[in-house]
Formats: structure tokens, sequence, C-alpha cells
């Protein structure tokens, strides 16, 4: 037993002689006064530190971790930054829910205030089950980074994306709430709209389409559904779920051509509204979005979009053969300007060949005198022919029992279930019907539902009407 003990002592001892032989790391040129305190990790967006590790000048030995109230580690005379600590996460408890404003095949878009800046916002709740069982992860991350981009850049006439949070089952995107609505349904309301009110919407549209262009995004889905007005009546470009980055600004240019053509390859959009070159190699460019203009300047002056049929199929084919017509008493500058835009390459469309911006868009007789440079701040022209058009809103949706989040409460308020059972009416008295449909009727019976007498009676009765 002593020579057991003797043995495990002995193979201690050595462990301990190989702990302080361990080669220390040569410390740093740069040296801090100080231990630099341990921070925890947090979910705010990841920032460079520039402080060296600390030096280690005697064999590794646990320490404890420094308390949160040491100072600040010193660097040669300056403070070493330190992480920001993690910001309040959002969630949907920080929101009144109001009305739904759309619907998508895997999103809910709700009318939310803020319960602290008492604003309003538009919520777009997205399934994530549905998300990933169509496959749409990447259009999502796409439509976030994208919204990013226009939010940081200031994207003038664009939606603005305010914050995302998500639960277990949701992801949310907080964006600008365009109080107006879409721009299709003023144009179905009032039939069509006026050349003043065209030329408006259509240069704010060319202003959106230049910054898209400058920060390289093509929207790709671009036509009235996806133009909202707010509460001034001005343009918002919303739904990017289809764009695409062309690429990203820092980079100067694409490395990769084939890459860069990978990325841009893919079918997307609206029937009515695809240009050309997506029906045949697929190879979307800013100038898809310029053939989308064309559509929606020729859909405001008329009503209806340029290319039209009973299937998308056919639309495809009008659209590759150029097959539109403008009716009578059209606006001649509009349809000039219309037959730049809709021409079958891509590269002859006005504003293709522009370096910066869309200058000779600007200078087309269509848009004389119009202010270029104060278009945020010009009213628009009236838009509704007939003041009954005009849409009402109430701006004091929140009542004082409402309370924030969607739960089943919530949920049955916006529904409308939680009124109270209405009272039941008694239903309306069954006109009579004549005796032959009454006799039809009752022959639908199931015969071992009848009684002996009722099934003579009615062979009785086939007896009598059978002519034969």
């Amino acid at each position: 037993m002593t020579s057991v003990l003797k043995c495990f002592k002995t193979l201690i001892t050595r462990k301990k002689n190989r702990v302080s032989t361990l080669p220390v790391m040569p410390p740093d040129t740069k040296k801090c006064n100080g231990a630099v305190p341990r921070v925890p990790p947090t979910s705010a967006p990841t920032e460079a530190i520039a402080g060296p590790p600390p030096a280690t000048t005697t064999p590794a030995t646990t320490a404890a971790p420094a308390p949160s109230h040491v100072p600040l580690p010193v660097c040669n005379g300056t403070h070493l930054p330190q992480p920001h600590p993690t910001p309040n996460k959002r969630s949907i408890h920080d929101y009144y829910f109001g009305k739904t404003l759309g619907e998508g095949s895997f999103s809910t878009v709700w009318l939310v205030r803020d319960i602290h800046t008492k604003k309003d916002y538009a919520l777009k709740q997205c399934d994530k089950a549905h998300i990933l069982r169509e496959r749409k992860t990447e259009s999502i991350k796409r439509e976030k980074q994208v919204l990013n981009i226009l939010s940081e850049t200031g994207a003038p006439f664009c939606v603005k994306l305010y914050c995302t949070f998500q639960d277990p089952e949701k992801l949310f995107f907080v964006i600008t709430y365009a109080k107006n609505g879409e721009l299709l349904a003023h144009i179905n309301r009032n039939k069509r709209l006026s050349v003043d009110c065209a030329r408006f919407y259509a240069a704010e549209l060319v202003v959106a389409l230049e910054h898209l262009r400058r920060v390289n995004v093509i929207h790709r889905d671009l036509k009235p559904e996806n133009i909202l007005l707010d509460e001034n009546m001005h343009v918002l470009v919303t739904d990017f779920g289809c764009a695409k980055i062309v690429h990203r600004p820092q980079s100067g240019t694409d490395s990769d051509d084939e890459s860069a053509r990978s990325r841009r390859n893919s079918f997307v959009g609206t029937a009515q509204y695809i240009s050309p070159e997506l029906l045949t190699d697929k190879n979307a460019s800013f100038s898809s979005d310029l053939w989308a203009l064309g559509c929606i300047i020729y859909q405001m002056l008329t009503g209806q979009p340029p290319f039209q049929s009973r299937s998308e199929y056919l639309i495809f084919q009008k659209i590759q053969k150029l097959e539109y017509e403008f009716p009578d008493n059209f606006d001649p500058t509009a349809e000039d300007l219309i037959r730049k835009l809709l021409v079958l390459n891509p590269t002859e469309r006005l504003g293709a060949s522009d370096e910066e911006g869309y200058p000779s868009i600007r200078s087309h007789p269509f848009f004389t005198n119009t202010p270029w440079n104060s278009l945020a701040s010009t009213p628009p022209p009236t838009l509704f022919s007939d003041p009954t058009h005009r849409p009402a809103h109430n701006d004091n949706w929140v009542t004082s029992d409402m309370k924030p989040g969607l739960d089943n409460s919530q949920l049955s308020r916006i529904l409308g279930l939680d009124q109270g059972q209405a009272p039941v009416e008694p239903p309306a008295p069954r006109p009579q019907a004549p005796p032959q449909q009454a006799v039809a009727r009752r022959k639908k019976s199931y015969v071992q539902d009848l009684t002996e007498a009722e099934i003579q009676r009615r062979l009785a009765l086939q007896k009598a009407e059978n002519k034969w």
C-alpha cells in the first residue's frame, strides 16, 4: 500500500512540473496598464476592438474575473473601446395591433402603433414554418438586406425599415406605414389618372429608381400594387422580396462576372410587367425596372396594363411581340415616352445608357416643368375626381381598453369576435315549392327510411305519372 501511494505522489509531482514548464506566448509589443475586464457576450452589432490581449508574464494560473466596476484599461494613454451593451429587444408587446393592411403567401401586414412613441407603422409578420417549407429563406434575408441599404442611404420615395425582431414562430419587419394605400386602388377607383397626376407620380418613381440604381439594387417586381401613397399622397415603393443586389457598393466592381450573373438570373415578377429579357435569357438589369416604369405610366393613363390576355402564356407572347396599342386621344408626349421605354432590347431603352441617374428621362418633353429638386415638398395634383372617393382615416383607432401584443384576445378584438354573441334571428320562412318540386325533393329520401305504406303510395304515383 505504501508503494502505491509513493507512485501516486510521483505522478502528481511530474504533472506539476510539466504545467510549470509550459511555453508562454510572447506579449504584444503594445502594453496595456491594468487588466482588461471581461465583457459578457452581446447581441449588438459586432464592432472592431483595437485593444491587444493582456501580457502574460507568469505561468498560467486561474484568475477570478475582474469586477464590473474596474476602470477601463489604458493603452498608451488612451482608453480601449468597449462593446455597446445589449440593446432592449423589441417584441409584439411594444405595439398595439389594428387592422390588416395586406396578406401574402407567407406574411401578413398589420397596422400597429408603437406604445412608446405613439407613431403608426406597418408590421410585416412572416411565418417561419412556411418560409422554410417554401424555401423562401434567401428571399427574406435579401429583403431585409435591401431595406437596410435603403434605410441607411436615405432612399427617397421608398419605405424605410425601422427594426426587426422575432419569436419562435414568426419574423417581424417594422416599416413605414403608407396611410393612403396602394396606387392601384386609386387607379381603379378613378378609372384612370389625369396627365398631371401621372406625370407627378412617374417623376417620383424615376427619382426612386435612380437611387436604387445608385445603390446597385434591381427591384424586379415594380407594379402599381407595390407603389404606396403616404399621408401626403407621395410615392413609397415597397415589397423588395424579389429585389436583387447586383454587387455590394463597397466592393467596387464584381470580381467574378459569372457570380454576378448567377445572382441576377432568376425568373421573378408579375406577368403584365415582366420585361422581355426575363422571358428569354432571364438576365435582369436596371433596364428591367425601366420597362416596368413604362407599363405603369401606361396603366395610370388608361386604367389597364398595356399587355393583357386570358393567360400568362398569351401575355408573354404579346410582350415578346410588343403587341399593345394606345387608345384614341392619348397624350402624345406620354405615348412617345412609353414607346421609348417599352423597347425589346434593354440596352436601347431610354435611360439605359445613362451613366449617373436618368437625365435622358428627366429631359423628356413629358416631364416639362417638373420640379425635380423639390418633388418631396411639392403638393401632388388632386387625385380624387370625386370627393366621395377620398378614403376616410381614423387616427384614433387605439382605445383605452386595448392591450399591446397579438394574443388570442387581441385577434378576437380585431376580427370582431369579442363583441358578445349576436342575437339569433329566427330563420326566414322558406317559400313553398310547387307540388312537382316537392315530390322531386321527397324522392331524394332513402328507401330504408320510408314506411311500407309510403313506398306503395309512391309506386302508385309513379305508375300514374308514367305515360309509358
